[in-house]
């Protein structure tokens, strides 16, 4: 195959050209390394390193950019830069930043769990498994969550009394504070003696 024509595209790719139709576009640096020029004999091998080069530079960029943004675990890193790049190369980036200390899910888990308990007032139950479903492993997940709760009942009646103090003089109001802390996982026990807890300090 000829390489006809190698024509800058947007986001810093470069569209290439073979034997006269488009082919495929690959990052910008990738393909000035390579040393190609419009004229050159190209095999099927060295187009398909090219573009192997490519994605892995793309999704390594695409990586380093997300996590310069915040702390990531290693499957929302892939899910993401899956996006932009292939899986295989996504995974092989997120896998470079692992070993490199950049990718730690025990450490994201612990800097996102303090923050889901004080900011969303979310229960042990549902830090637990909102880490989960980030991708950080359910045993790491129950241990941190399990280290950082709060006491149940001090987290409960901070919510009531910072969202829901005004209605809690009513049925309605209760049923409502209710199911929004069943919402945020915490156990029904816990909420009942809280509500009356809550109500028995106001009466005194």
């Amino acid at each position: 195959m000829m390489l006809s024509a190698a024509e800058p595209r947007r986001r810093g790719l470069v569209a290439l050209f073979l034997d006269g139709g488009y082919a495929v576009s690959v990052d910008a640096e990738t393909f000035a390394l390579s040393g190609l020029k419009p004229g050159a004999e190209l095999s099927d091998e060295r187009l398909h390193e090219l573009v192997r080069k490519s994605d892995a530079r793309r999704a390594q960029e695409k990586a380093l950019s997300l996590l310069a943004h915040r702390a990531h675990s290693k499957k929302e890193l892939v899910d993401k830069v899956s996006r932009a790049a292939p899986r295989e190369a996504a995974e092989a980036a997120a896998s470079r930043l692992e070993e490199l200390g950049l990718l730690d899910d025990e450490s994201y888990a612990r800097q996102l769990a303090p923050e889901l308990f004080s900011r969303r007032g979310y229960s042990a139950a549902r830090v637990r498994l909102e880490l989960i479903r980030r991708g950080v492993g359910r045993e790491l997940a129950e241990e941190i969550a399990a280290e950082c709760e709060p006491d149940p009942a001090g987290a409960i009646r901070g919510i009531l009394e910072k969202k829901y103090a005004r209605g809690l003089g009513d049925e309605k109001g209760r049923r409502r504070a209710a199911a929004a802390l069943q919402r945020l996982g915490y156990r029904w026990e816990d909420i009942r003696s809280a509500l009356r807890g809550f109500a028995e300090g106001k009466d005194s």
